[in-house]
Order: C-alpha cells, then structure tokens, then sequence
C-alpha cells in the first residue's frame, strides 16, 4: 500500500509524543513492504529541535504552508491507497477536505490525544483538527485510547462509524538494554514533557518522595518545566532527551515513574508509549493508576501501581532482586505486545479491513 499521513510531526520528537510512535509505525510500515510519505507543516519550535531528517524507505514532506503544497499533496493522495490525518495536524481540516474531494484512498483519522478531544468537546469548545462534518466520512478512526467510552462517544459526538484503538508501542531497535551511564543515574527517575495537568501527580508521586528521602537521588528529564518547579536539593534535571538518548536514561534507573494526564486517567486505557519504552529497556515501572491498566501489564508482577506518596516510597524501598524481576517479566510482555513492528502488523490489518470494507459498500451501492 502507499499511505500519506498529515500529522503534527514525525521529525522533531520536543515536547510532544507523536514523533517517536510515528518513527517506529513508519520504518517497520516500509519493512513490511509498503510505501509512506508523511506531510509536516515546518514550524520554527520543531525546526529548531529537530532529530529526524529523513524518512528511510519514505518520504518526508516538509512545508511553510498548505497553500504551497496542496498540488504536490494532491499527487500524493491521488495514487494513494489510504490517507491518514491525525490529531494536532495544523491543516487537519484542509488535508481532510483534499482527501475527501479527490475520493480515491481510503480516508482514516488517527486520534492520539483522544481524552483532550473528548474533553473540550464535552466543554463545547471547537477542536481545531476535526471539521464540521465530524469524522462521519472517515471509513475507519483509530483511536490511541480504548475502552468502553470511546466508541461511544466518536460515534454520538462525531457521527464516526468504524472506530478502533491503536495503542501506543516501542521501537525495540532504539529502545533496548544499554549499560547505564552516571550523568543518568537515579533512584527513580521521569520522563516527560511538562504539563499542568500531570502536575499533582508528578508532586505526589516524585516530588514529595524525593522531599522524604533526602538520601536518594530523583532525576526528570523533559522540556518546558517551568522556573516555579517545587525543586529540591535531590532532584537533577536533563533538558530535552532526543529518542537516541531514552535507553541510558532508563537504564541508569533503578526505578521510573510513569504519570499520566488527567483526561487520559479519567478515560482510562490509556498507555503512554513512554511505559513501553522504559520495559523495553529493562527498567521497573511504577505507574498512577488508570481503568484498564491491568490489560497491558499486570500489577506487582510486571508493573508497580503507587496512588500516594506512601506507595511510591514503599516501592523504593523494595530489594533490587525484586524490582529486577518486575522489569524482567514487564520487558517480555512488552517484547511479545507492544512492539512497534506488532502495531504496524496490526494497523496494516485494520486498514486492509476499512479498503475492503468499503469496497464492499462501493459494489453494493452500484448494484442497488
């Protein structure tokens, strides 16, 4: 198949999470045999971070604006077995309505933020990337949180019809066991991009523990902290990691923490690519608690659950063989499930079903 993807980025992975979850779909995309080219509109803040130049087996299209691309994007879409639009895409609606006019590859939309939709428009506010028409004429969606609201709540709100998750995963060739390194090292250490809504959980979970154990050395790593941090003495920060540094930071952990936005909480099935990433990298978990977070990994066997500070501390203070047998059975499931070679093989799946799909209404509408 050739498949075009309109997104927010795939060349600079600052500050956000689609950059790496569409690196490792995309190269094991073109492994598999088939043919991408990814459109990006060139923004200065992604510019001036950027990390990936070049889609290997792909194309990556980088541009100033829609106007100055839509012949080319055109081209692309006009040979194009399935376009694919996603969350956060600067010219979702514009590529949507390209798609739409032009009618010859099926036409998915990929929802990685999928509580931040649901949440504003349950507060009636607009969402910049989903036209008026909702995703009505979308053959397939794809959602990066499951559950049992989701499908509900796509289909009432958004008129969708065919709405499936595609999880979060990792790509094993980039994140793997590496030896640790000292600049990275940490009694327990977190990933991630600031946000304001992680903040209570991040105080709770890291911030106050590291405040108890003075003694213990607690490392973030992630862009956009602001200067009123709670700091302490005990905690260390790394600025910005690009994907190629993600393994020795995990690495030299003894223990991560995994904190997740509250919208994704409250909507529950939400794995952050970042859980997969530190399992694969031989690292123990510990995790806020979601619904549905026992369906990827199975708590105190390959996952540790804190709720208060109490447990996070509790949790450092387990014996290294223990936490080292956590990290062990949490890397084979991860090995086994959550790779991104597995939810590339499932997403070519669920698109040879929304072509055939549709192929099948195209024949019944011509009979009828």
């Amino acid at each position: 198949m050739k498949i075009v993807i309109f997104g927010l980025t795939i060349s600079s992975s600052w500050g956000n999470g689609h950059a790496t979850l569409w690196r490792g779909l995309c190269k094991h995309l073109t492994r598999l045999g088939h043919t991408v080219v990814f459109y990006e509109r060139d923004v200065p803040y992604y510019a001036g971070s950027r990390d990936f130049n070049e889609l290997p087996g792909g194309q990556l299209r980088l541009f100033s604006n829609w106007g100055e691309t839509r012949s080319l994007a055109r081209s692309d879409i006009g040979d194009a077995d399935v376009a694919i639009v996603t969350s956060y895409c600067p010219d979702a609606i514009a590529a949507t309505d390209l798609i739409m006019s032009e009618g010859r590859a099926v036409p998915v939309f990929y929802d990685l933020d999928t509580p931040i939709t649901l949440a504003r428009l349950m507060a009636g506010e607009t969402v910049s990337y989903i036209g008026q028409q909702g995703l009505k004429d979308f053959a397939l969606v794809l959602s990066f949180t499951g559950g049992p609201r989701v499908a509900h709540e796509f289909r009432e709100r958004l008129g969708a019809r065919d709405i499936r998750p595609l999880y979060g995963h990792v790509d094993s060739d980039i994140h793997r066991p590496v030896p640790p390194e000292p600049h990275y090292r940490a009694d327990l250490s977190y990933l991630g991009t600031y946000s304001d809504d992680r903040q209570r959980g991040l105080e709770a979970l890291f911030v106050e523990p590291a405040r108890t154990r003075q003694d213990l050395r607690f490392l973030i790593g992630g862009a956009q902290y602001p200067d009123d941090f709670p700091w302490s003495p005990n905690i260390y920060f790394v600025r910005h990691l690009p994907p190629s540094e993600h393994a020795p930071f995990f690495a030299s952990s003894r223990l991560t923490l995994n904190v997740t936005r509250k919208a994704m909480a409250e909507m529950g099935w939400c794995p952050s690519g970042r859980l997969f990433e530190a399992a694969a990298c031989g690292v123990p978990l510990l995790s806020d608690h979601w619904p549905g977070i026992e369906e990827f990994f199975t708590p105190n066997k390959e996952i540790l659950i804190a709720r208060d500070a109490q447990d996070a501390l509790a949790a450092l203070a387990m014996p290294s063989p223990e936490l080292q047998s956590i990290a062990q059975c949490a890397y084979e499931r991860t090995m086994d499930q959550h790779t991104s070679d597995k939810r590339a093989r499932e997403l070519v799946s669920l698109l040879e079903q929304a072509a055939s799909s549709g192929a099948n209404r195209q024949q019944q509408s011509e009979e009828a």
